[in-house]
This record gives structure tokens, C-alpha cells and sequence, in this order.
């Protein structure tokens, strides 16, 4: 395919040209090109064409979630939300903490994705010579959950820590949150309020310093071991402190935010209550700028979902029992757009920390860019489209989301995967079509 007069933002330029696509990848890139006889041609009509967002960090719920999600339907939201690339978390039923289990999560994706696919292994307190066998393109990563979380996968043993540090071969990713700091505030809580726990609460009991005290630990871990960290979700100014500002190439150390941590506070729990419940919570407008400051200044390196579906009906109960998580991969990208209409984030900033810094951190093998030879992972965006959401084009499974009602002032027109046009306006084309993404070296 050849895709005329497109505005293409990448690498930090910003450049009108064509792009030609064949055998799904790019083959060239210039001002004009004439196409080859039978090339079908799309006319780009001068809007944004961006590499495909890839997403370091989404809950799909397959394996034994899937009355919640699954990979066909989460994927499926991703390619309309110009997400061509995800990293699925181990936290699934049964836990992805056995190299088995790992082999057997990639089986179930073949030909059920709509996006180009990672999984995570998971970290346990007790498979540690499981994490130290691990090759490189068997994982993207070994995921350590340092608080609450699903089944055994809480790792709060200082000696395995410890020895994860120092053997994993893979980079360490780490949910960071001191589970004791939260358990004795969820008890001050409890005592308060009974079950009935007013969402609003729900930053004061994830609390800043329960974040600080377990992303301090983490940090502190891969210096002494020398290890590759990259730290998930941040939510606060104060664990800003732990990163360093500045191009990321080099770092041992990256850090990483979530699009509704920049773009929400806490002072939306008043209308939105628990479908924004999530673990690390939602915390203040100070907090929030200080996300924002720190991805303008490099500090934060990367920007990610965190995509989390639950049933509405899980989401209605009272506060212990309504689970955490939101589902985001639909809409993240317009969020971001958002942010850049409101002056807060520009589009080359954008790209740099939802595209390019994700595949360069996890060593991605030729995608990520708008590059000739790489993989044509795209999408259209038109900045001056609108795009409003409601339950008749939200496709998660769990049919619901917390933008219900409001209206984008940009649409996406258009996502590639793989050199195939997967999603035109409005509509998911089958089969699915993606792959199993491919690793080299992590920087």
C-alpha cells in the first residue's frame, strides 16, 4: 500500500511525505512517490501519521480473567486506539510464574491478536532459579509486584528481592507500593468508615508514602546490584526525585507514567467514584503537574496505560470489594492529544515516550518508528476530527469506561499492524493479524 500526503511525526521532526508499504514493511519514505502498478494508494489528506503506540503495560485478563477481557477483545479496543504493540502482566489466573505457563500464554495468543504482543513473567517469592533461566526473547520482561497483588505474586521476602536484583537476566520491572504502610491505612479507614469507604479516600490509603517507601527500596535495589529497573506507574512529585532527568539512553534506571495519572486528580473520585479506583491511586493536581514537568524534562521516560478492565458490576460494590483498574487502550491516545491541545505535552514528546522510548528500552526488534525496513506499525490521526465516547463504540469487553459522555477533539482515522490496514474509521478488521514481538538487547 502507498499512503500519500502525510503529516508524519517521528524521531522529533515533524514532515510531510509518502510512505510505501510492502510485504508489511516500510519500503520507502519520501516527499512523493509515484505508486507501483496495483499498489492500493490511501490518502493520508495531510494528517498525523505517527508510529503505533506500544504499550509497556496493559491487563488483558487471559489466561482465567476473561469474563473481564481477553486478547481478542482488548486487542481488538487497542488497534482502534492507535496501540499496535502491547506487554501483557503476568497477574492472570493461573499467575505467569513458570516458564510452562509462559510458553502456554503465547500458544492461546496466536492468531487471536489484533496487536502486535509481549507477556511478562511474573515474580514470585518462590521462583527465583525459574527467573534466573529466563533467555531473552522469552519474556520482555520479569515483573515484580513490591505490593498488593493477585494470588502468590506479592514478593516480600528481602532475600528473594534481593536475589532477583542480582540474577534476573532480564530487566526488572516493579509495581512499587509498601503493602504493610497500606494494610494499616486501609485498617484506619475500616475503623472510620465501616465498608462503606468514600472512593476519595482511596489516595490517602495508597498513599504517597507508601509509593516513596517501596520505589526508594526498588531504586536502591538496582544499585547495589547493578541491575536494569524500570519502575511502572508513578504517581507522585515526591518519588520524582528517586530519576534522573535526561535522554534515557544510558539510564539502568527508567521510570514510567500512565495517561490517566496525567490527566486526572483526585478531584474527579467525586464524579467517577471507583471506576477510576486504581492501584497506584489517582492523587493530587499538584502531583499530577509535577507528572506532567517531569515527562517535559525527560525525567519520566516512558507513558504507558496500565489498562485494566473490570465488570461494571465489580466496580458498583463498596470500596474493599470494588477491584482497582480501568480499561484505557481505546482512548489513551486521544487523551494524550488532549494534553496537547491543552498545552500541557506537545505531539514530538508524545511519540517520543509512548512509541519510540518503549521500544528502545525493551530492545525491540525494528519497530516503535516510522523508519524504512522497520515494520509498518502506524497510525491517522486527524487533530481536528472529534471523537465522543459511549457505550455504542467502546469495545471492551466490559463495555464501559470512565471518559463515557465526553468528546475528543481529534479522531483516529486509520491503524496499521504489520503493513495491514486493521482499523478505518470506526471499524476492526479480521483476521487478526498480530505477531509475537521480537527482542534484541535491552538499553
Amino acid at each position: 500500500m502507498l499512503i500519500t500526503n502525510a503529516h508524519i511525526i517521528n524521531e522529533g521532526h515533524e514532515t510531510p511525505a509518502d510512505v510505501l508499504i510492502r510485504n508489511g514493511r516500510i519500503e520507502r519514505i519520501a516527499p512523493q512517490i509515484s505508486a507501483p502498478a496495483g499498489t492500493p494508494v490511501y490518502d493520508a489528506k495531510g494528517q498525523w501519521l505517527l508510529p503505533g503506540l506500544m504499550d509497556d503495560q496493559v491487563h488483558f485478563r487471559e489466561p482465567g480473567l476473561t469474563h473481564k477481557g481477553n486478547l481478542f477483545s482488548e486487542s481488538r479496543a487497542a488497534v482502534a486506539g492507535g496501540v499496535t504493540s502491547y506487554f501483557d502482566m503476568p497477574n492472570n489466573k493461573p499467575t505467569i510464574t513458570t516458564r510452562e505457563l509462559l510458553a502456554d500464554k503465547y500458544t492461546l495468543a496466536e492468531g487471536h491478536s489484533f496487536a502486535n504482543y509481549a507477556f511478562y513473567f511474573g515474580a514470585a517469592n518462590d521462583n527465583l532459579e525459574e527467573i534466573a533461566a529466563l533467555q531473552p526473547n522469552e519474556a520482555c520482561a520479569v515483573k515484580v509486584f513490591m505490593g498488593a497483588s493477585t494470588g502468590n505474586m506479592l514478593v516480600d521476602d528481602p532475600h528473594i528481592l534481593e536475589g532477583i536484583f542480582a540474577r534476573s537476566p532480564l530487566m526488572v520491572v516493579t509495581h512499587c507500593e509498601d503493602t504493610p504502610m497500606i494494610q494499616a491505612l486501609e485498617a484506619d479507614a475500616r475503623a472510620k468508615y465501616g465498608e462503606d469507604v468514600p472512593a476519595w479516600e482511596h489516595p490517602n490509603i495508597r498513599s504517597a508514602a507508601a509509593c516513596y517507601a517501596s520505589s526508594q527500596l526498588a531504586v536502591g535495589l538496582a544499585k547495589k546490584h547493578n541491575a536494569d529497573l524500570h519502575v511502572l506507574h508513578l504517581t507522585t512529585a515526591r518519588e520524582l526525585a528517586l530519576f534522573e532527568p535526561g535522554p534515557m539512553k544510558g539510564k539502568k534506571i527508567t521510570v514510567e507514567a500512565c495517561v490517566h495519572h496525567l490527566a486526572m486528580s483526585d478531584a474527579d473520585y467525586a464524579a467517577l467514584g471507583h471506576l477510576i479506583k486504581c492501584n497506584p491511586a489517582i492523587k493530587t493536581e499538584e502531583d499530577r503537574r509535577a507528572l506532567i514537568h517531569a515527562v517535559m524534562e525527560d525525567r519520566i521516560d516512558i507513558i504507558a496505560t496500565d489498562h485494566a478492565p473490570h465488570t461494571a458490576e465489580e466496580k458498583a460494590n463498596s470500596y474493599f470489594k470494588a477491584p482497582s483498574g480501568l480499561p484505557l487502550v481505546q482512548h489513551s491516545l486521544l487523551m494524550l492529544i488532549d494534553l496537547v491541545k491543552r498545552g500541557e505535552l506537545n505531539m514530538r514528546t508524545v511519540v517520543q515516550k509512548a512509541c519510540h522510548a518503549t521500544a528502545e528500552r525493551f530492545g525491540v526488534i525494528d519497530r516503535g518508528y516510522v523508519r524504512e525496513g522497520y515494520w509498518a506499525d502506524l497510525v491517522l490521526v486527524d487533530p481536528h476530527g472529534s471523537t465522543t465516547v459511549d457505550q455504542s463504540n467502546i469495545l471492551y469487553k466490559c463495555g464501559w469506561s470512565p471518559l463515557e459522555g465526553r468528546t475528543f477533539g481529534a479522531s483516529i482515522t486509520g491503524t496499521w499492524v504489520n503493513g495491514e490496514l486493521v482499523y478505518e474509521n470506526g471499524e476492526v478488521k479480521l483476521p487478526p493479524i498480530g505477531q509475537r514481538i521480537q527482542f534484541a538487547s535491552q538499553r
